[in-house]
C-alpha cells in the first residue's frame, strides 16, 4: 500500500516467458496485488508465472473486501449500477482466473480464451482491479521495459494529489535522442502529435508509453470493455478519458530496451490503423463533449471549418490546373479560391486554440 491506499499493477503478457519472472521478482513491496493477463501465449508464460505462486513474491497482508451497496429508498441507481457492473464481463474477452484468490493473494493470473492483443488484456485487468476496488492502478509490461523502481512516482500523484491518470514519459529523458531505436522515436513522435489532436490532451508528449497509472475513479467513468483491443490502446484510453473530463500528468521515466525483449510491434503496419483510429476518436469526442455532453462553441468553429474546406478543394484543384496550363484565374474563382481557404484556417486555428485552453484545466 501507499498511503493506506491499495496499489495494483496489470501484467499483459504474451509469450513472455524470458522476461516476465523478471516482472514479478522485481515488483517494489508496496504493490498489493500482481495481475498477469495471459494473452493465449504459446511458450511458457503461464508456468513460470505459476512458479512463482506460493513464493515470497507472493506473500501479502493486506485483504482485500468487496463493498456491496445495500439497497435503501434512495439508491436505487446505484444498485442499478452495481447489478450491471456485476454481469459486465459478459463484454470483454473469454478469460478464466487460473491462480489467485481475490482477497489474499499477491498474485493473480487470469488467462484469455482466445489471442485477444494488449488492449484487451489491460481492460481484463482494469476490470478486476476496478471490481476489487483497487486505488490505483498501474500497468506495467511482461517484456520488462518498466524500470520497477519509477513505479512509486507514477502512483503517487494518483494516490496523494487525486490526479485520475499518469503517464510515464520517455521523450523528456536525456537518453531519448540516442537511445530509443531511430523507427520506434519517429513512429512515436508522429502518432504523439495525432493523438495530441484526437484527446484534447494537449501537452502530452509521449502517448505510446504504456507504463501507466490509474485511479478508481477513471476506471469507473469509462466502459472498459469499449477499450481498444490492441496497439492503439494508450491512444484510445487517452480519448475515452478526456471525454469522461478526467486528469491527467506527465512524469518523467527511463527508455529501457535491449534487455532481451523482441517488440511485437510493426510500426509502419500500425501507424495507418492507429491513425485512422485516431481520425474516428477526434469526431467522437467533438460530438460526445462539446455538444452532447456540454455544448462549446469550438464544436461550431471545428465543424465550420472542415465544411469550408471541403469547398475549398475544387478550387485548389481547379486553380493548380489553370495555373499549371498556363491559362488565367477568373476574379470570382480566385476570390472564392481565397476567401474559403483563409476563412477555413481561420476556423481551425481558433477552434484548436479553445480547444486548448479547455483541456487546460485537466492538467494537474
Amino acid at each position: 500500500m501507499l498511503n493506506n491506499k491499495t496499489i495494483a499493477v496489470v501484467v499483459p503478457a504474451f509469450n513472455e516467458e524470458k522476461q516476465i519472472g523478471i516482472v514479478i521478482e522485481t515488483m517494489p513491496d508496496f504493490v498489493d496485488r500482481i495481475i498477469i493477463i495471459n494473452d493465449k501465449s504459446s511458450d511458457k508464460t503461464e508456468e513460470i508465472s505459476k512458479g512463482y505462486v506460493n513464493s515470497v513474491h507472493t506473500q501479502t497482508q493486506v485483504e482485500i473486501k468487496k463493498n456491496e451497496i445495500k439497497k435503501t429508498f434512495h439508491n436505487d441507481a446505484e444498485i442499478r449500477l452495481q447489478e450491471f457492473t456485476k454481469k459486465e464481463l459478459e463484454y470483454f474477452i473469454k478469460s478464466e482466473i487460473i491462480i489467485g484468490n481475490p482477497g489474499k493473494d499477491r498474485i493473480i493470473i487470469i488467462n484469455n480464451i482466445i489471442n485477444a492483443g494488449v488492449g484487451a488484456s489491460i481492460a481484463r485487468g482494469y476490470k478486476w482491479c476496478k471490481d476489487n476496488n483497487i486505488d490505483c492502478t498501474a500497468v506495467m509490461a511482461g517484456d520488462a521495459q518498466m524500470d520497477p523502481a519509477e513505479l512509486e512516482s507514477i502512483c503517487m500523484p494518483v494516490v496523494n494529489e487525486g490526479v485520475d491518470y499518469v503517464k510515464g514519459n520517455r521523450l523528456i529523458h536525456g537518453s531519448a535522442g540516442y537511445y530509443i531505436p531511430k523507427t520506434r522515436f519517429i513512429g512515436n513522435s508522429i502518432l504523439s502529435i495525432l493523438t495530441k489532436i484526437a484527446s484534447g490532451y494537449w501537452r502530452v508528449s509521449d502517448t505510446q508509453t504504456g507504463y501507466t497509472a490509474i485511479s478508481l475513479n477513471a476506471l469507473r467513468s469509462i466502459k472498459l470493455y469499449n477499450i481498444y483491443k490492441r496497439y492503439g490502446m494508450p491512444n484510445d484510453m487517452l480519448v475515452k478519458l478526456n471525454i469522461a473530463y478526467c486528469s491527467i500528468r506527465e512524469v518523467p521515466v527511463k527508455p529501457v530496451y535491449r534487455i532481451g525483449e523482441q517488440s511485437k510491434m510493426r510500426v509502419f503496419k500500425v501507424i495507418p490503423l492507429i491513425s485512422f483510429l485516431l481520425f474516428r476518436s477526434f469526431f467522437k469526442r467533438l460530438w460526445m463533449k462539446y455538444f452532447i455532453k456540454d455544448f462549446h462553441p469550438l464544436f461550431i468553429l471545428y465543424n465550420l471549418s472542415f465544411i469550408l474546406g471541403l469547398i475549398w478543394v475544387p478550387y485548389l484543384i481547379k486553380v493548380l490546373r489553370l495555373f499549371f496550363t498556363g491559362k488565367n484565374v477568373s476574379f470570382e474563382t480566385l476570390m472564392a479560391f481565397t476567401f474559403l481557404g483563409v476563412t477555413s484556417i481561420q476556423f481551425l486555428i481558433f477552434a484548436m486554440w479553445m480547444d486548448i485552453q479547455d483541456n487546460e484545466r485537466l492538467y494537474k
